[in-house]
């Protein structure tokens, strides 16, 4: 399975929504993270006619390669490590990983600036979350997300998502109320393998589809 663009795939995801809930939603909230989770987010949002939240998880890359996830952290400085990293055994120290901590949480912090300014953030108390990205690779983001995410007691989470590797699928069902995939292929390199427009999200996007959103939900 391969989706045209980021909107396409959420343009799917909103249809498997409303099949699953027909409707059964508390006061819902699709919760995005950014970038190009909220690409995705806007049809669900649209098909639900809910306002789009952002939660903001930035990855913690190891020293010898950025790209490489050794943990996360969230707008609260909750700080997720990846139980599969032999961190001392790679040299990486706690006040590494505490630097790291604070140059993401900058970047979170600039991004809230630019994406919410002159927004309201939205409470989730007691409101049913559809968290959104436009796929799971390693997935510790958004395990730091849906951390996050529970610490605002909300009526349940739903993660939401249009790829994801078959074997993260058992593991992300126990950490959410309920779990909606696409496509989770035993196969999986890159979540970009599954699109065939796979451009990099730009700030003014993100925010032009939350202002748009905005208006739209009336909150």
């Amino acid at each position: 399975m391969v989706f045209r663009d980021r909107r396409h795939a959420g343009e799917l995801l909103a249809r498997a929504i409303l099949e699953r809930y027909d409707g059964n939603l508390v006061n819902p909230v699709v919760v995005a993270i950014p970038r190009g989770g909220v690409v995705v987010a806007e049809p669900v949002a649209e098909a639900l006619g809910a306002p789009i939240e952002l939660v903001f998880p930035r990855k913690i890359g190891a020293p010898f390669n950025e790209e490489f996830a050794i943990g996360a952290v969230t707008e609260d400085g909750y700080v997720l490590l990846n139980p599969s990293v032999p961190l001392e055994r790679l040299g990486v120290t706690e006040e590494y990983i505490e630097r790291k901590a604070r140059e993401e949480l900058a970047e979170i912090e600039r991004r809230k600036r630019k994406y919410l300014s002159g927004l309201n953030r939205i409470p989730l108390e007691g409101r049913d979350v559809i968290l959104v990205d436009d796929g799971i690779a390693t997935g510790l983001t958004v395990k730091a997300a849906i951390a996050s995410l529970r610490r605002q007691n909300p009526n349940r989470i739903i993660l939401a998502v249009p790829v994801m590797p078959a074997d993260r699928v058992p593991e992300f069902r126990e950490l959410v109320d309920d779990l909606i995939v696409l496509y989770a292929p035993e196969f999986f390199q890159a979540v970009g393998q599954f699109y065939q427009d796979f451009s990099q999200t730009t700030d003014d996007e993100v925010v032009e589809i939350l202002r748009r959103n905005r208006e739209m939900a009336g909150e």
